[in-house]
């Protein structure tokens, strides 16, 4: 490894060790960070699809960006102090109007400017996010009060459905019980570009979110779907990570239906969850463990989806 590569794999350590810091305490404690560091990088992906993620600090999920002739749809649209900036770089990219906000599921990071940009656009989303919104929630981050009435989604859908906008018929499909029961993932077939969220950590343990319905091994089966579903070339924009393509993709999935296939049969043959944690993975996942979910945390995970 390179001196460059190892100063961006350390950075990129301490942000998302800042990340679990803060979300120990939920949400709430991302608000204390000083956003006037954090900038957005935006990134032309193909077509009229962009994405924009986060930079300087933890802004939150990437977000996805339709702009063209019927003005601007947006996914995912990362803290409530992000809303000015998201602004700013969409009116680089487009100065057509704000029209459409697709929330992947419920998460802050990724519903935080809700009510702000709602002031500008259709909020649209499955319907679980929208009763997880309307009400506190409690999970293995701590409690997150009720979302204001501005935030809520005013449009859902509970399978599917289509969004005709800037040319193309854009397809919201719901995938439940993976990151958690009310995941949405968008596909663009003009761009051949889908948005899967945070069915998708690129490079990293994901965070599967037990407490509000979501599954490890629900999620390996909704990603073996997903990738079935999609044309070879697409490109993948993932809830957190760099993008990526259907490479990447597979290597997650053999990632998360081998991991939760091992720590099944461990179980099985009668090893506790301390054993299989003490014992760990086999050593071909290490570099997985590089993120906020460490591989004890991903073991953990993956023995309490066993009983779901």
């Amino acid at each position: 490894m390179t001196i460059e590569a190892l100063m961006k794999n350390t950075i990129k350590a301490l942000i998302l060790f800042s990340y679990i810091s803060c979300l120990s305490t939920s949400f709430a404690g991302f608000l204390e960070q000083d956003f006037s560091k954090i900038s957005l990088k935006t990134t032309h992906v193909r077509g009229n699809i962009y994405m924009l993620e986060g930079v300087g600090g933890f802004s939150g999920g990437n977000i996805g960006v339709s702009a063209g002739k019927d003005g601007i749809l947006l996914i995912d649209d990362q803290l409530s102090p992000m809303s000015e900036k998201i602004n700013h770089a969409l009116a680089e990219i487009n100065p057509g109007k704000l029209r459409f906000i697709l929330n992947t599921h419920w998460h802050g990071d990724h519903t935080g400017s809700n009510a702000e940009l709602s002031k500008q656009a259709t909020i649209i989303s499955h319907s679980n996010v929208r009763q997880r919104l309307m009400a506190e929630q409690n999970n293995f981050f701590g409690k997150s009060p009720a979302s204001a009435e501005a935030a809520w989604p005013l449009i859902t859908f509970d399978q599917a459905m289509n969004i005709h906008f800037n040319g193309d018929d854009i397809q919201f499909i719901h995938y439940p019980n993976g990151h958690t029961d009310g995941d949405g993932i968008i596909y663009f077939p003009t761009s051949r570009v889908a948005h899967l969220g945070d069915h998708f950590f690129n490079g990293v343990f994901p965070f599967v979110d037990l407490a509000t319905g979501g599954n490890a091994f629900s999620l390996s089966r909704n990603i073996k779907k997903i990738i079935a579903s999609l044309p070879n070339d697409t490109l993948i924009i993932p809830g957190h990570g760099n993008l990526s393509d259907m490479q990447g993709l597979n290597s997650y999935y053999d990632m998360l239906s081998t991991t939760t296939r091992y720590v099944q049969q461990q179980a099985a043959e009668g090893k506790s969850l301390a054993d299989i944690q003490l014992a760990g993975l086999p050593s071909q996942w290490a570099a997985w463990g590089g993120g906020f979910i460490t591989e004890k945390l991903w073991i953990k995970a993956i023995y309490q989806s066993l009983a779901k």
